[in-house]
């Protein structure tokens, strides 16, 4: 595939790394500096898009290519605003578009089982239900954006759980999150289940950033011949 890579961070490396390694060629990286080249990249010379940048850019980059015929895999979190208007545009151009908050394949198998878990756990009030989160320090934002998926995977399988307080705060209609800020840990999550008697714990933990960018060129790939828009629950069947 001739992908496109817009974003040129560590993710965008990581991610030149791993297509290449999986055959892809990689026809142009874009980010602020070369931002204008942009405009000379359409469906006639790129097979897909993968764009990790900032909640500023994301929405007209994502736009940019589903206008011009460009299969667009976007992970670019807080733009969401404005993601019905990038529904209509796909839709209007009957273009291909892919969003996920976070491409690990593991995390996202992690939110099906915790949804699964928390339909069976529903008939067993006596258990008090947990979210717990660590990521490394210069993570600034509480709890993270992969916590408050996890407690909506959760209240919408749990209905007598309904909201979300920080720790240590236990009040029984609410789930509580614990947030811990660590060294360099890439991301940890925890839900747990506990009564007076035992606990029950799933737990995802990320051991690099590599999983994500993997997901990325993943969806990519999946995306290929496709119209309309789609998510990571589509591409693993979940």
């Amino acid at each position: 595939m001739r992908l496109l890579l817009i974003g040129y961070g560590k993710m965008g490396r990581t991610l030149e790394q791993l297509a290449t390694q999986r055959g892809h060629e990689i026809v142009g990286t874009i980010d602020v500096t070369n931002h204008h080249l942009l405009s000379t990249f359409t469906g006639a010379n790129v097979d897909a898009a993968i764009e990790f940048t900032h909640p500023e850019s994301a929405f007209n980059n994502v736009s940019y290519c589903l206008r011009n015929n460009i299969p667009v895999v976007c992970g670019s979190t807080g733009w969401l605003d404005r993601f019905a208007e990038a529904t209509a545009i796909c839709e209007a151009n009957q273009g291909a578009f892919f969003y996920a908050s976070n491409y690990s394949v593991g995390v996202n198998l992690f939110f099906h089982f915790n949804e699964y878990v928390a339909r069976k756990m529903q008939d067993y009030p006596h258990f008090q239900v947990s979210v717990k989160e660590i990521h490394h320090t210069q993570k600034v934002d509480k709890p993270s954006g992969t916590a408050i998926t996890v407690v909506d995977g959760i209240q919408a399988n749990y209905p007598g759980k309904q909201g979300w307080l920080l720790a240590p705060d236990q009040a029984t209609d609410k789930i509580s999150i614990t947030s811990d800020r660590i060294g360099n840990v890439v991301g940890t999550h925890i839900v747990r289940y506990e009564s007076e008697n035992d606990t029950i714990e799933l737990m995802h933990d990320a051991h690099s950033r590599t999983g994500f960018a993997e997901g990325a060129v993943m969806a990519a790939e999946w995306l290929q011949n496709k119209k309309g828009v789609f998510g990571m629950k589509d591409m693993l069947n979940l």
